[in-house]
């Protein structure tokens, strides 16, 4: 009965293995199909994290810190309440140093998320650059994530960076909605930063963008980038071709100053060894027309002479330029016509 029981396992294994063909080569060794794994299921999705999933607390306390401008702390004291009762819910602490000038999130026994440290760090960055508390408390969200770029030291020109940081608000702030709508992203301008929230494809366009802008290249380029990227994404045709041949391509058009004409051989100078003479001073002058010499008065003097013969020059020139227009023009007089000849009227 046992070699019969044997035997029946062993053509129960080789119809299995019959069944589900193996890949060829090491990788697909020992991969079997999943029936369960059908196309429906979206593996990218990020699922809830639940209290449930982690019940015990943490072995350690992490903690971030973070400074925040003097201008900040009235609005933060006002706001802090709210802050302190969004950070209970997901079980982490917060304090509000106003001596040091700081916010300071760490982990307490009844935090259950492990990534949510890290979301409260973020969130009191953006509260430090100025980013409004109701926008703020979003970054908790699963999905979002903020970026801020530092745009202080690309341009060293104070007045380049002002008005290239300028470029991106754009008239009445239309640029920077426009890039807002495209990128799906909050988009805070303030000071030498800039703060952004969203998905995190939104954010990597965004910071592209600011940083190609604080290097001169002007922001409207990406957006019709981006506008023609996002009809293109409409098209179900188009989700495995290139996109380059619809995407405009910008050439630089930095009109290069004129060249001055190179000198001729001729007009070269000859080359000396020795260094060209020097300038005379004022008081070599003086001392070559004999005015160094001279008592003040006779200075004086000397020097109404000078404005009085420059005056009569001036005056002379002026009288000039007024008799030029009572001179009268040239006047064209007309040609008489020639007469015939009698030979031509004879005939």
């Amino acid at each position: 009965m046992s070699d019969e029981k044997a035997e029946s396992t062993v053509q129960e294994d080789q119809q299995e293995q019959v069944e589900a063909p193996q890949k060829k080569g090491k990788q697909g060794k020992y991969r079997r199909e999943k029936p369960w794994d059908t196309d429906d299921i979206d593996h990218w999705k990020i699922e809830e994290f639940k209290p449930e999933f982690n019940p015990a607390p943490f072995t350690e306390e992490s903690s971030f810190a973070t400074l925040f401008p003097k201008y900040r702390e009235n609005y933060l004291r006002e706001v802090w309440s709210h802050v302190t009762r969004a950070l209970e819910k997901v079980g982490i602490a917060c304090v509000l140093d106003l001596v040091e000038g700081s916010m300071t999130v760490k982990t307490t026994r009844k935090t259950w998320d492990p990534y949510m440290i890290l979301k409260a760090r973020d969130l009191i960055k953006l509260l430090a650059r100025s980013v409004p508390l109701p926008q703020a408390l979003k970054i908790l969200e699963d999905g979002i994530a903020c970026d801020i770029v530092k745009i202080g030291n690309i341009v060293r020109n104070k007045e380049r960076f002002v008005k290239r940081r300028q470029r991106l608000l754009g008239p009445n702030g239309s640029t920077l909605k426009a890039m807002e709508l495209l990128t799906q992203c909050y988009i805070m301008v303030q000071g030498n930063t800039v703060s952004c929230m969203g998905p995190y494809k939104g954010l990597k366009e965004v910071r592209r963008i600011i940083i190609d802008c604080m290097n001169n290249i002007h922001p409207i380029y990406h957006i019709k980038e981006l506008m023609i990227k996002r009809e293109l994404a409409k098209d179900p045709k188009l989700a495995e071709e290139s996109w380059d041949r619809f995407l405009p391509h910008f050439k630089k058009k930095n009109v290069k100053p004129n060249k001055q004409k190179k000198a001729s051989k001729k007009d070269k100078k000859d080359y000396t060894p020795f260094p060209p003479a020097q300038t005379p001073s004022k008081i070599d002058l003086q001392l070559e027309s004999g005015e160094y010499f001279l008592k003040p008065k006779e200075k004086e003097a000397r020097a109404m002479e000078r404005k009085k013969e420059e005056q009569k020059e001036n005056s002379l020139k002026r009288q000039a330029e007024r008799e030029l227009a009572y001179i009268p023009p040239v006047e064209d007089t007309p040609k008489k016509k020639k007469k015939k000849s009698a030979e031509a009227s004879s005939s």
